[in-house]
């Protein structure tokens, strides 16, 4: 019956549902409700189990009073038989309402908004995360991106629960607690009266210094977080350069900056603490000194002192608790607002309203007037206007600077053109979603980064669904099948199952390049952009893969960058670049014959040969 019970609760919240299209607002309220608003009938349970919690609570300092009047007034022989229903319906209180209460309410937090409301809020925050543009991405520390998506799920599933928790014990407990005594004397309430006004007070002047101190210290944990994830990203070139000094200086600063905000928060905490257990026993001393005088004057059963007590006892106790969860209810919110700075931010580079998708039926390209220059005044490229036809194969060469990646990156829509456009087969790719873009395009890069996966499903990314059969197919066609099949990784996956670590950092350059070219062969995208496709690799291999590169080139449109020049003589035209300029362009034999940039480029790269 348990079992079934925890199902019955684990179903209510679906971790991985469909995300909302938008993503979530700036603000915090607005924030907390765009996720919240997903499950109301969670939150509404959840405010109501505390509710009834809370109550139930009240009854159990109400039944040790009861119990001691019943004693100091009945006759021990007549005990039971004349107080029998009061007892049984004590009993059936303690016995099994507020357990069975507290249980629906604990199945609630732990089974329905436990792992299945975090999990939703980072599946969301993903989601959303994922789809900013690339652009977006590198003005931030991956790892700071990263921690923030994590957290946030549980900060605000806790800054929630908390906050139910501690809004009807003070109110529900607070207010039952002078309701029951204004039944003995109404002179009895007056110090739980006096004791929430000072509380208030004090929430009044702490609350807002505690958010503050909340939000400090979780913007340096994910800055923190952030250098540190950077040093081991990067962990090659820290031990290359020897520089595991300097980065301990590096991470050193985030820890102190953390320590400090760390330590200003823990004052605030300490200070909180103590002004509320003064104002506690405060309570305690003044109602135990009202309660005893009432009696010593004869205003007053017993029973009333024994009820008041308790009462005032376990109100102290649950300031102290709540107390407690305001420091905790306010870390947690300082993440959530800290988490926003990535969660919550409008999507960089959207598609376009009612874009469509990208047919291509030629491969025509067409740069017109293009100029880009990342904001910058001094500009990347300048009024490029560079035609390619169907199915030819182009060569963007130049120095370092001349702007052939930059074109590159604005065809595949990771930046849009300042001035000018792109089209493919006469569409604006500005007008098209940005995914049936990209997924028309195969690219291989100079510097490849495979997922933390198996041989397999690296290969397969380039398209999902792939059989066995040609996904092997591809890795023969780029040469890397035979040191797949040598492969095994540290769990003792062999072949095509071997992980190939992060970044594929088990893998040589030229195997990870090999990898990648395979993934592009598998594409099969009518457009392919070689950006210095076999750079990482050895001689041998290079004339092997440039082999099956010109067969994987026929048919298709091709702009390939290389600034070893030999890999790229035999394009159909090579535009050379200069200072984001076109400053000449043609077949390679012909761009030697003229004597210009380009021929003394090759010049240069060939020791003074000139043939073709």
């Amino acid at each position: 019956m348990l079992n079934r019970l925890f199902t019955t609760f684990e179903r209510l919240v679906d971790p991985t549902g469909p995300a909302p299209p938008e993503p979530p607002p700036s603000g915090l309220v607005p924030f907390c409700r765009y996720f919240l608003r997903q499950m109301p009938g969670l939150v509404v349970r959840l405010f109501v189990g505390g509710f009834a919690v809370a109550l139930l609570d009240t009854a159990i300092p109400i039944t040790i009073g009861r119990l001691t009047g019943l004693l100091s007034t009945s006759p021990p022989a007549t005990l039971f038989a004349e107080a029998w229903p009061q007892l049984l319906l004590m009993a059936v209180i303690v016995l099994v309402v507020r357990p069975g209460t507290l249980l629906l309410q604990i199945l609630t937090i732990n089974q329905a908004l436990g792992p299945g409301m975090a999990n939703l809020i980072r599946w969301q925050s993903h989601f959303h995360v994922v789809r900013q543009s690339w652009s977006w991405f590198q003005a931030d520390f991956a790892g700071r991106i990263a921690n923030r998506v994590m957290q946030v799920g549980p900060s605000l599933r806790e800054s929630l629960v908390m906050s139910a928790d501690a809004v009807w014990y003070l109110l529900v407990y607070g207010a039952s607690a002078m309701a029951v005594l204004l039944l003995f004397d109404a002179r009895l309430i007056a110090p739980i009266a006096a004791w929430f006004v000072l509380y208030g007070v004090l929430m009044r002047l702490f609350v807002p210094l505690l958010r503050d101190s909340s939000r400090a210290v979780s913007e340096q944990r994910s800055l923190l977080t952030g250098r540190v994830v950077d040093a081991y990203t990067n962990i090659l070139t820290v031990k290359l350069f020897a520089r595991a000094q300097d980065e301990d200086d590096f991470v050193r600063a985030g820890f102190d900056e953390h320590t400090q905000a760390y330590r200003a928060q823990t004052r605030m905490m300490t200070r909180w603490v103590a002004c509320l257990a003064f104002l506690n026993a405060s309570l305690l001393t003044s109602m135990a000194g009202l309660s005893l005088w009432l009696w010593s004057r004869g205003e007053i059963a017993v029973d009333s002192v024994v009820t008041a007590m308790p009462l005032a006892w376990q109100l102290t106790n649950m300031a102290g608790w709540v107390g407690r969860s305001i420091t905790g209810i306010f870390e947690n919110i300082g993440q959530v607002q800290d988490a926003m700075r990535s969660v919550a931010q409008p999507r960089t580079m959207p598609d376009a309203p009612g874009a469509g998708l990208l047919q291509v039926t030629g491969g025509g390209i067409a740069f017109e007037r293009v100029t880009f220059g990342y904001g910058s005044e001094r500009g990347v490229l300048h009024g490029i206007d560079l035609a390619i036809r169907p199915g030819e194969r182009v060569g963007l060469v130049g120095p370092s600077g001349a702007g052939k990646s930059t074109l590159v990156n604005l065809l595949l829509g990771f930046h849009r053109p300042e001035a000018g456009r792109i089209l493919i087969d006469g569409q604006d790719i500005a007008l098209v979603t940005q995914e049936s873009l990209r997924h028309r395009i195969g690219m291989v890069t100079q510097d490849t980064s495979l997922l933390h996966r198996s041989i397999r499903e690296n290969i397969a990314y380039g398209r999902p669904g792939a059989s066995e059969a040609e996904v092997e197919d591809a890795a023969r066609r780029a040469h890397a099948d035979a040191f797949i099949m040598d492969l095994e990784d540290w769990q003792g996956r062999r072949g095509y199952g071997a992980h190939v670590g992060e970044r594929g950092v088990k893998l040589s350059g030229g195997q990870r390049q090999r990898i990648a070219i395979a993934r592009v062969v598998l594409k099969d995208a009518p457009i392919l952009v070689l950006d210095e496709a076999t750079s990482a690799l050895d001689t041998e291999v290079e004339a092997a893969i440039q082999e099956q590169l010109e067969g994987l080139m026929q048919g298709r449109t091709v702009i390939a960058i290389a600034h070893r020049l030999s890999t790229i003589a035999r394009m159909d035209r090579l535009v050379m670049l200069n200072a984001g300029r076109i400053v000449e362009q043609g077949t390679h034999a012909e761009l030697l014959s003229r004597g210009g940039p380009y021929a003394r480029a090759w010049t240069r790269q060939s020791g003074g040969f000139a043939g073709a």
